[in-house]
């Protein structure tokens, strides 16, 4: 399954001092990407953490390609590799206003019981919308 967001802008807080995207925002546009989506299928995190049910991220994988600059606008490309079970693996790609592909990455997302704190399997909701 995959999904794509529309254009963002980056913001100049954003930016280091050599005016390039810092190399720590490219996770949080992943994990933009990855709510958008989830909640755009009808899946809530802070329905899933009243539930009792975490998802912390436990890897992640970032290759930068070329940089983003402030003012440029750049979409997010979020795909599930496969089926979830206890995790959910996720590959992205970031590309700008001219479709260059700028930075690709990983995330694995564990499921977590927060009052065991102990893994556990894929809840039947999402099982049901993912396979």
């Amino acid at each position: 399954m995959k999904y794509i967001t529309k254009f963002n802008v980056v913001r100049y807080a954003e930016t280091d001092q050599m005016q390039f995207v810092h190399h720590s925002n490219y996770l949080k546009y992943f994990e933009m990407a990855r709510l958008e989506w989830l909640s755009s299928l009808g899946v809530s995190y802070a329905a899933m953490e009243k539930e009792g049910i975490l998802m912390p991220v436990v890897s992640a994988r970032l290759d930068f390609k070329k940089p983003l600059f402030f003012g440029d606008e750049f979409k997010v490309e979020v795909t599930l590799k496969k089926a979830p079970m206890a995790t959910l693996e996720f590959d992205y790609e970031i590309v700008n206003q001219d479709n260059t592909i700028i930075c690709e990455g990983g995330t694995v997302l564990a499921f977590l019981d927060s009052k065991k704190n102990r893994p556990i399997r894929c809840p039947k909701l999402m099982l049901d919308l993912f396979t």
